[in-house]
């Protein structure tokens, strides 16, 4: 792509935006600014960020946007900052305390206890949060003095990391699915350590297959926007899903893809997902391996 060609075709482009998202915006507002900056209406997030936290965002462009579901499902990695001693009816800084205890604990006994949340748990969401109950946003019924009936979750924790321990604070890596809480666990471990707890500082370290490492400042982005500069920070559709098995397609098989035919696959591969990319490296579409012909059946196409 000429970064420096006036592009008017707007809906043309596809790709992904990493933006270390700053502390004190919503997921939603940093959707807005791409928006606005690239001209291109098509745009959404992978995954929320609260607004006290930083770090990682995926924002997808485009037709792009119809990977979503896909994105939004991979593993999150955040380093988190615990308080131990106080808990808050929203399990993090911006609640009410609501209870203070002495803090008598070890690095020892922290570990062990971290040790507990690792592997399949379930989990039940924050009182504070936008999960629905009979149709009403938790967080909605909360404010207004109720009790929402959140159900507990089965999330997956691959691995806790303690990183920093200077008691009544603990810094801890968390490696875990999409949808787990980590106020949540903040809260959760403070209960079962006795003395309560809640999240203080939440930095997204990861999000499916981008890293910090991957993403740009939001800050930075926003100059590149007015001086035209932004497609050099526009990464292809196609590396979102870059852990899927890859089927590259030459022509014949790119002309039978965009009418939605099926194209050849090898036994084995039952239940598998797979991108289809074009000689070029582009993303042409989603596929998903039929057991019973041997076949890639079509499922997402990205263009026509």
């Amino acid at each position: 792509m000429n970064k420096n060609k006036d592009i008017n075709l707007s809906n043309a482009i596809s790709g992904v935006l990493v933006i270390d998202k700053p502390v004190g915006l919503t997921s939603h507002d940093v959707v807005q600014i791409v928006r606005r900056g690239t001209n291109i209406r098509r745009a959404g997030h992978t995954g929320t960020l609260d607004p006290r936290a930083s770090g990682v965002l995926v924002v997808l462009l485009g037709p792009a946007v119809r990977l979503s579901e896909y994105v939004s499902a991979s593993d999150k990695r955040y380093q988190a900052i615990v308080r131990l001693g106080e808990s808050t009816d929203t399990f993090d800084s911006e609640g009410q305390v609501m209870n203070v205890s002495p803090v008598e604990i070890t690095e020892d006994r922290f570990n062990d206890i971290l040790s507990h949340y690792v592997g399949e748990i379930e989990q039940v969401p924050p009182p504070y949060s936008a999960v629905k109950v009979q149709g009403r946003k938790a967080y909605d019924m909360a404010r207004e003095g109720e009790t929402p009936d959140l159900k507990p979750r089965k999330i997956m924790v691959h691995n806790l990391e303690l990183l920093e321990w200077e008691a009544p604070e603990a810094v801890i890596d968390v490696f875990c699915s999409s949808g787990t809480y980590v106020r949540s666990l903040a809260h959760d471990l403070g209960r079962e350590l006795g003395c309560g707890a809640h999240l203080v500082g939440l930095r997204r370290t990861k999000s499916g297959q981008f890293t910090l490492r991957d993403a740009v400042p939001l800050r930075k982005l926003r100059e590149a926007f007015e001086n035209g500069t932004w497609y050099q920070y526009l990464i292809p559709a196609a590396e979102a899903l870059s852990d899927w098995f890859s089927i590259e397609l030459n022509q014949e098989q790119l002309d039978l893809v965009q009418h939605g035919h099926r194209i050849p696959g090898e036994g084995g591969q039952a239940g598998m997902w797979a991108r289809g990319i074009s000689e070029q490296g582009e993303l042409v579409a989603l596929f998903e391996f039929k057991e019973d012909t041997n076949e890639w059946q079509p499922k997402k196409v990205f263009f026509q």
